[in-house]
């Protein structure tokens, strides 16, 4: 089975994929680039982290970078602060999912773990989700911090994902924990959702 697993420059995501791949599955592993709110060592860290990944592993996965700038600026200058988050985390699994049709992938991988930030809060995944029709798999759910930094410690991810970097400065100060469906669909109303979306999934491009 093959499937798109969405990877950060942070300590979760790559462990996630692992897990996920060491069960055998198929793994194409996709970065969304944040920049110009985030930095050029973010994008490379995720790079390295992919390639980590597939060395722990023994494969060699395809690897795709996802220009993300842009759908973060229309978040922020048209819809509510606080939504943010949950808006990204919604456009990024659109997106997965067009990438999911386009390499015949039936399933998605991320790295949350319950409660962690705020996106990763129960009410918040469950309206994350529902911006895709495909199943999301999320290994770490139930794993603590230091469950997961073992696991990235053992196959040589952590050294990176510790590295210093500029975290996503469009972030609210204080983002939504509890958010519902309807508040996020009523949002995306006010962007060109689909546009923004194809736009990302056209820009994408493979890396080695």
């Amino acid at each position: 089975m093959r499937g798109i697993a969405l990877l950060s420059g942070g300590i979760d995501s790559p462990v996630a994929a692992y897990l996920m791949g060491r069960q055998g599955l198929e793994l194409i592993m996709v970065h969304f680039d944040n920049r110009p709110f985030t930095s050029d060592q973010e994008v490379w860290k995720a790079t390295e982290l992919m390639k980590k990944v597939d060395e722990a592993l023994g494969v060699r996965s395809a690897k795709i970078l996802v220009p993300h700038g842009k759908a973060q600026a229309e978040f922020a200058k048209s819809c509510r602060r606080n939504m943010e988050c949950v808006l990204c985390r919604r456009m990024m699994l659109r997106v997965a999912e067009r990438i999911a049709g386009k390499y015949g992938a039936g399933f998605l991988v991320t790295g949350e773990s319950l409660g962690q930030v705020a996106s990763q809060t129960l009410a918040n995944i469950n309206v994350e989700e529902r911006a895709t029709s495909l199943p999301v798999l999320r290994p770490l759910i139930g794993f603590d911090k230091v469950e997961i930094e073992k696991v990235a410690k053992r196959i040589g991810t952590y050294s990176i994902s510790i590295m210093p970097g500029l975290c996503c400065t469009i972030v609210p100060k204080k983002p939504s924990t509890y958010a519902k469906i309807a508040q996020a669909v009523d949002e995306e109303t006010k962007i060109d959702l689909e546009r923004l979306a194809d736009d990302e999934f056209k820009g994408a491009v493979d890396i080695q």
